[in-house]
C-alpha cells in the first residue's frame, strides 16, 4: 500500500466516528509525520475527545487517556515507586504516559503542578520518577484537548507549555450538512472502539522517511525566518516566536506538504499551516486586548505585509 492510500484509509476510518472538518484531521497527521503534539481547543461537545479517541485507535499504536481533574497529581501520570516488603526492594509503577499515544483529557481542568508533569515528556521523550529517568517509546505523541480558558473550573497553560505542543487548533461548529449527518446517525454512530487499526509501525516508519525527503527551498526558509522576525518587532506582542518555533513551522511545513501529496514545500503551505502552528505561541501586548486584536488577526497582518517568494 503506497503512503498516499494509507493517509486516505486513516482519514475513511475517522471519518466513521467523527463528522466534521477535513482540516483538523491533515493537521493531526501533520503533527503525526514530523513528530509533534496536538493541542484542540472548543467549546464542549464539539467532538474533540471523539476525533483524538478515533485517531489513536486508527494508528494501531499503544493507547491510554487521562481525564484531568483538579485532584489529579503528577504520579498519577508518570508514575511513582513502591517499596516491596516482600521483596525488600523498590518497584517502579509506569504511569499511562509510557504509551505512544497519550490523549491528555481537558487538560487545562488540572493546577499547573500536575500539567507541568507532562514538559519533561513532550520535549526530551523521557520521564523522572525519584530521580531516575525512563525513555518513552517511540514514536510518543500526546494529543491534548481543552476548553477555552474563560469558562469556569480551569486553570490556564503556561506558555512553556504551549510551546511544547507543535500546533493548537479548533474544530468549530459543524456546518449545516455535517451537522444534518450526525443527527442521521443518530443511534447508529460507530465509537472509536469499534475502529480497526489500518497502520502498523513500518507504516508510520516509511510516512517519516519520505517526509524526510521532502524538500524546501533557501527562499522559503529565509520567508519563515522574516515571519518570525517581523513576531519579535511588532509593537503589539511582547513575547515574539522562538528558534523553537521556526523550526516547528519549517517540519510542520514539510509534513504538510508531504500529507497534501508534493515533495517540496510551497508559499501556500506555510501559510495555511501559520496560524495553527504560531497562534498559541504568541503573547500580545495589554493594550492589545483594548483593541480586540488576537494572535491570529496580528499573525495575518504579519503575512500581508512581508512578500512572498516568488521562486521556490
Amino acid at each position: 500500500m503506497s503512503n498516499k492510500d494509507l493517509l486516505q484509509r486513516i482519514r475513511e476510518q475517522v471519518r466513521q466516528v467523527f463528522v466534521g472538518s477535513e482540516d483538523s484531521l491533515n493537521l493531526m497527521l501533520t503533527a503525526l509525520v514530523c513528530g509533534g503534539h496536538v493541542l484542540i481547543e472548543d467549546v464542549p461537545g464539539l467532538g474533540k475527545t471523539t476525533l483524538v479517541s478515533s485517531f489513536a485507535k486508527t494508528l494501531g499504536l499503544s493507547f491510554a487517556r487521562i481525564q484531568f481533574t483538579p485532584d489529579v497529581l503528577p504520579a498519577d501520570i508518570t508514575g511513582y515507586t513502591l517499596y516491596n516488603i516482600a521483596t525488600g526492594e523498590k518497584e517502579v509503577h509506569r504511569g499511562p504516559v509510557f504509551h505512544q499515544v497519550l490523549l491528555a483529557d481537558e487538560i487545562n481542568r488540572t493546577g499547573p503542578k500536575t500539567q507541568s508533569s507532562l514538559l519533561e515528556a513532550m520535549q526530551e521523550r523521557q520521564v523522572t520518577i525519584d530521580g531516575v529517568s525512563y525513555p518513552l517509546p517511540d514514536p510518543f505523541m500526546v494529543l491534548a484537548t481543552q476548553n477555552p480558558a474563560d469558562l469556569a473550573g480551569t486553570f490556564p497553560l503556561p506558555e512553556a507549555q504551549l510551546d511544547r505542543f507543535l500546533m493548537r487548533i479548533s474544530l468549530g461548529y459543524p456546518s449545516h450538512s455535517d451537522e444534518r449527518e450526525i443527527l442521521e446517525r443518530g443511534m447508529r454512530q460507530v465509537t472509536p472502539a469499534q475502529l480497526e487499526p489500518v497502520m502498523v509501525p513500518e507504516d508510520l516508519e516509511a510516512l517519516r522517511a519520505e517526509y524526510a525527503e521532502v524538500h524546501c527551498s533557501q527562499a522559503l526558509v529565509d520567508y519563515i525566518i522574516n515571519l518570525a522576525d517581523a513576531t519579535r518587532h511588532h509593537p503589539q506582542i511582547s513575547l515574539g516566536i522562538s528558534p523553537r518555533g521556526s523550526l516547528a513551522l519549517l517540519n510542520a511545513c514539510r509534513a504538510y506538504a508531504m500529507i497534501r501529496g508534493r515533495d517540496y514545500v510551497q508559499p501556500d503551505d506555510v501559510q495555511q499551516i501559520l496560524e495553527p502552528v504560531w497562534v498559541h505561541r504568541l503573547v500580545l501586548q495589554s493594550q492589545a486586548l483594548f483593541k480586540q486584536l488576537t494572535p491570529a488577526l496580528v499573525l495575518r497582518e504579519i503575512m500581508r505585509e512581508l512578500p512572498i517568494p516568488s521562486t521556490f
